[in-house]
């Protein structure tokens, strides 16, 4: 759990500021749980730069609560919680100072959103909260008052969350969090999780992860670990103390994110090099007449390939649909063996490119726009798909037809902006895996929106 929070203060010396405005967010990794925001009586003079940057003036404070009234709410509201806060030593020194007046030590571990987002999103021009939040397509109001800024520090945070791949702050977090150092019953685990789609990490005492999914309904797979009675999922069952999780809205970024982060992190329990889930391929050549022919095959490392499939009849059927749809040979394809004319020719829907008697560039022309369907080779593009939000919309992002990662953006923000886009995508590793996810899902769901775009600057 944490409490993300943000301080207005009156300005001055080193340790002599006071409080005017706080606002705290507890965040669950999720939603927001609780909150609590008020202006404070600081009981002293405010800096006029302050007053000028904040709008908090003297008399909008003379009848707030002075902290010593306030100071049980934020005690109770940040309790077992990681404090969270752009440049989050000043807040946290703020709040101490504060304490101590009253004779109390304050004492929570605390998380910095401009320390992580150097490490998590490097290369920004600037990290003031501003500035960032407007180069992520954060949308930011009531700047340097303490809700809108505390507000935009979850969304940021959220953010961070999503690109933080090795999972360190969700481990961290578990760490330090004492409520889950002794192991709950499991259907208090099972009572917290939504139906949604999403990745889950399953988590030992330590916070380590022993073990990462993908489901269509996180609730419902989670109670199937922990019912089933296999031998992996009974020692998932012995040290399983705590489940996190990520909705994604999206499947295809679900299946990314599993894929990769299996990889990443090497759960205990998920095969260190997971079997390839892809066993044959589509390859094509041109022969000797100067035909483009195609041929499914085993998967070989050394081939390019146009796509890939589970098994040899997935990879069939598809090659028999795309024979219908682009008027393909049988024989050049190599579904139909023969010396002579193919079935199709006999029955008159295929044009002869078998026996020589359509002109290969022809031919052709549909044999390439059927590979330029189904390889992403050279292009640049984003797949748009669902989001976890009724506002919200992923990108998977392919450039020069390499993937580089996914990433959220609020619908009122428009993608087609190149630089935006970068920076809101968790870089992702390119691998045969990844090709194959995305190939697979496109095949399966056609009408998904696809934006081309020109990578040039």
């Amino acid at each position: 759990m944490y409490a993300i929070l943000d301080i207005e203060t009156t300005g001055g010396k080193y340790n002599e500021e006071g409080i005017t405005e706080i606002a705290v967010y507890q965040y669950d990794g999720h939603q927001i749980t609780d909150q609590f925001v008020s202006l404070i009586n600081p009981e002293r003079d405010i800096q006029p730069f302050v007053v000028n940057l904040t709008g908090i003036n003297s008399n909008m404070l003379r009848n707030a609560p002075k902290f010593y009234e306030v100071a049980k709410r934020i005690v109770e509201i940040t309790e077992d919680c990681i404090l969270v806060a752009h440049n989050a030593q000043f807040d946290y020194r703020i709040l101490v100072t504060e304490f101590k007046r009253l004779g109390f030590d304050f004492i929570r571990e605390t998380l910095c959103t401009v320390e992580l987002s150097k490490h998590l999103i490097p290369n920004q021009t600037s990290y003031s909260l501003g500035k960032l939040v407007r180069s992520l397509g954060i949308p930011v109001t009531d700047r340097h008052r303490a809700s809108g800024d505390a507000i935009a520090t979850v969304k940021l945070f959220k953010m961070l969350m999503d690109k933080d791949s090795s999972k360190k702050i969700i481990q961290e977090s578990i760490r330090k969090n004492p409520k889950l150092q002794l192991e709950p019953r499991h259907i208090d685990i099972i009572e917290q999780l939504p139906s949604a789609t999403g990745v889950y990490y399953i988590h030992k005492a330590d916070g380590d992860i022993i073990y990462i999914g993908k489901s269509n309904n996180i609730k419902k797979r989670i109670n199937q670990h922990f019912t089933n009675t296999n031998h992996k999922s009974k020692k998932i069952q012995i040290q399983a103390v705590a489940v996190t999780y990520e909705t994604t809205g999206s499947e295809l970024v679900a299946l990314l994110k599993e894929s990769e982060e299996i990889k990443r992190n090497k759960p205990l329990y998920n095969r260190a090099l997971r079997r390839t889930v892809f066993t044959h391929a589509l390859y094509s050549f041109v022969d000797d007449h100067h035909y483009i022919n195609f041929k499914i095959d085993k998967v070989d490392g050394r081939k390019k390939p146009i796509t890939t499939f589970s098994n040899r009849d997935s990879a069939k059927s598809f090659i028999i649909h795309a024979i219908e749809e682009y008027q393909l040979c049988q024989k050049l394809t190599g579904i139909y063996k023969t010396k002579t004319s193919c079935f199709n020719y006999d029955i008159k829907t295929c044009h002869g490119a078998c026996i020589g008697k359509e002109h290969y560039e022809d031919y052709n022309k549909r044999a390439e726009a059927f590979i330029k369907k189904n390889s992403y080779k050279n292009t640049n593009m984003v797949i748009v798909d669902k989001g976890r939000d009724i506002d919200e919309r992923s990108a998977i992002y392919i450039e020069n037809g390499v993937f580089k990662g996914i990433g959220f953006f609020n619908l009122n923000y428009q993608i087609n902006n190149l630089e935006l886009l970068q920076s809101i995508i968790t870089p992702m590793e390119n691998n045969r895996d990844t090709q194959h996810i995305i190939q697979s899902y496109l095949r399966r769901n056609k009408r998904l929106k696809i934006i081309q775009f020109n990578n040039e600057r």
